[in-house]
Parts: C-alpha cells; structure tokens; sequence
C-alpha cells in the first residue's frame, strides 16, 4: 500500500483552550478519492483508541484528540507545560522464507503543544450565604480531684484543738512538693474530693465507694475500705468521719464538695500480720447527679450498719462517672514537729487520766500515814 500523504502540505498541530490536539493532514491530489485510507494508515503513540478522524474536504485528514490521550506524554518547562506525540504510518511486509520486505514508504510526524502554566482567569461566582448553626449545648469531660487538707488551724489553733472549725481544717491543702504526706498511726487524715471547671449549681457530687491501697493502682491489692455507697464501712473500728459541706462552708458551689476524715493505719502482712509500713493511697469513685423528680441525690446513712438509704435513683448517665486517686500519705512513728492537729481527746478519758492520778496520790499519803504512825509506836516513852 502506498502512503497517500503530500509531506509539504502538513498543517502545524492546533492546541485548543479545551486541551484538545488538531492535526490535519493533506492528502495527494492524485488519490484524494481514498482520503478513508489515509486514517485508517495513521497512528499515534499508542492504540488509536479516542482518537477521534473526520474529513473536513476529500484533500484533507483530520484528527482530533485530548491531551491526556493516544499515549501523549507531558512535562513541564519553565513556566509551561508540554505534551508530546508522534503520528507516524502503518506498512505492509512481506514475510519469505530467506527474509521480509516492504513496498510501503514511512511516513513519522513529531508535533507538541505547550500551555501556559498559570493564567489569570476571571470567574463569575454567586455565593449562597449558609445560616449559622444552631448552638448546641452539653456537659464536657467530668475532671475530678481528690486533695488532702493539712489539718493546721493557723492563728486561730491556739484557742485549743476544739477551736478549729471545719472550714478551717479545709482551709490549706499539701501541694505536690509536700507529698510523700507522714502521718502517724490514727492521726487524722482529712481528704476533700471536689469538681473542677463546672459552675451549674445544680451539680451534686456523690461518692460511690473509697478504699485505700499501698500503691497507685486502684485495683491493687490489699485494699481496705473507707466508705461503701457514699457511708462508712461499718466493720471498721475506727469507721471513717464524713464532714457535711453546706453554705456555712464558704464555698461558691457546696455540692460539689465532698469531705471525710480517716484516722491514718498502715497494711499488714496477710500471713505474719507484720505492718508494713508502706504507702498508703486513697482512691474514690465518683459521679455527678442532675436532681430530678425521681432523683434527689442525696446520700444519707443510718442504722447499725451504717449502709445507704436514698429515694429512688433516675438514669445517670455513665459518662459522669470517674475514678480519683490522691497522692501518697507515708506512716511515720514520730510526730511532726510543730504540726497542729484537729483532733480531740474524749472526755471519759481525760477523766479516767485524773481517777488515775487521784488514786495514785491517796495510796502514797496512806501508805506514808502508815508508816509514820509505825514508827511513832516503836520509839520509846521517855
């Protein structure tokens, strides 16, 4: 098949706007008749597949297709970018049995089209305003904290251990510098659980269960209970204190306070019963309460066994529930030194202090009668 394409009749390729390449080939005047056989003679880098031929006149063919197609390859230059292709003909060979032959010419065309790369462009834009959204209200994350209060009075301590008032005890708390905090065994320690960041006055902070542990874990072991469902643990002998926190207390939102005192022990071995004289932390679970008709959130302990009677309880919600764990509190056998104490001798046993006392100094004046009334009948009359 002979190429049907005059060489010096080819149009430059046209780079359209819309990234399309034209090409328009001129077919010889002789065989213009078989401009069909032209395309189907033609290919570009790739398959032909959306390439797109038409014929324009019987002396012209024309091919049309994207940028990004027919195997088109793209770089950039500067401040533009370039596609590349090249449309080159088919031919026919002949295969013998010593070697193959072509009776066809070769016909290659390299062609390009390059773009701008950047262009100002004006758009025509109708910006529909949004309205804004509706504002949603709801509670954040629950922050809880468990301090413990110093237990020192001040200036007012020195009306007597009966002079400090609740308010005062709460009134200064170990900072983080403080802590390893040394009690002695049974001195007070005075722990405050309390709601940070909220200011909805309607909050009630309820104390579900506190327990003690020798390290930071509250799920290690040994434990030791300070308060079940909000109330004392009642087979503690020494049974934790709870301290009622009201408007008397000075604080801008009371119900969210809660307070208690535990007199300070240390664990024992389970097999030895030897103290162990570790550390000891506090741990308490905690969640908030909306009142309601249903529910009125209060906590109130009665009876011998000192467990918890309340109205019937309403959906709470478990994502106003968390865990709070104080910091360490180490048992110390000597005192420390110039510390004030809120705590109290009961009167039974100072009284019991002054029978003793008493006792002991009528015994010695009787025994001293005796024996000078021994001595006086051994001494010879003169």
């Amino acid at each position: 098949m002979v190429l049907l394409i005059d060489a010096k009749s080819v149009t430059l390729p046209e780079c359209h706007v819309e990234t399309l390449i034209l090409v328009v080939l001129a077919v010889k005047p002789s065989t213009a008749a078989l401009t069909n056989s032209v395309t189907t003679q033609m290919k570009l880098l790739s398959t032909v597949s959306g390439m797109v031929s038409s014929s324009a006149s019987p002396a012209f063919a024309v091919f049309q297709f994207p940028v990004n197609a027919c195997g088109t390859t793209v770089r950039v230059e500067g401040d533009y970018v370039v596609y590349d292709n090249r449309m080159s003909s088919t031919y026919e060979v002949g295969v013998g049995p010593l070697g193959s032959i072509t009776r066809d010419s070769v016909y290659e065309l390299d062609f390009q089209c390059r773009y701008f790369g950047s262009e100002v462009v004006s758009l025509v834009a109708e910006v529909n305003t949004v309205p804004p959204p509706l504002p949603v209200t709801a509670p954040g994350p629950l922050r809880v904290e468990l301090r413990l209060a110093s237990g020192q009075c001040g200036a007012k301590g020195e009306k007597g251990v009966q002079g400090c008032s609740d308010a005062e005890v709460y009134s200064d708390y170990y900072r983080d510098a403080d802590y390893p905090v040394t009690k002695v065994l049974r001195e007070p320690v005075y722990v405050e659980v309390r709601i940070l960041e909220r200011t909805d006055p309607h909050l009630v902070l309820l104390l579900e269960d506190c327990w003690a542990t020798s390290t930071s874990s509250p799920l290690s072991l040994p434990q030791w209970s300070l308060l079940i469902d909000g109330c004392p643990y009642h087979d503690d002998r020494h049974q934790t204190t709870l301290v009622p926190v009201d408007g008397s207390s000075g604080l801008p939102f009371p119900t969210h306070y809660k307070r208690f005192i535990v007199q300070m022990f240390t664990f024992v071995d389970p097999a030895s019963y030897v103290p162990l004289k570790e550390m000891v932390y506090i741990h308490c679970s905690t969640q908030v309460c909306y009142p309601s008709a249903s529910d009125r959130c209060e906590q109130r302990c009665s009876g011998r066994r000192q467990r918890r009677s309340i109205v019937p309880v309403g959906k709470r919600s478990i994502e106003e529930k968390a865990v709070v764990t104080s910091k360490a509190v180490m048992v110390t056998t000597t005192e420390p030194s110039g510390q004030r104490l809120h705590s109290e001798v009961s009167p039974s046993l100072g009284f019991g202090l002054l029978g003793v006392a008493a006792c002991v100094m009528l015994i010695s004046t009787l025994a001293l009668a005796v024996v000078c009334t021994k001595r006086s009948q051994l001494e010879p009359k003169v």
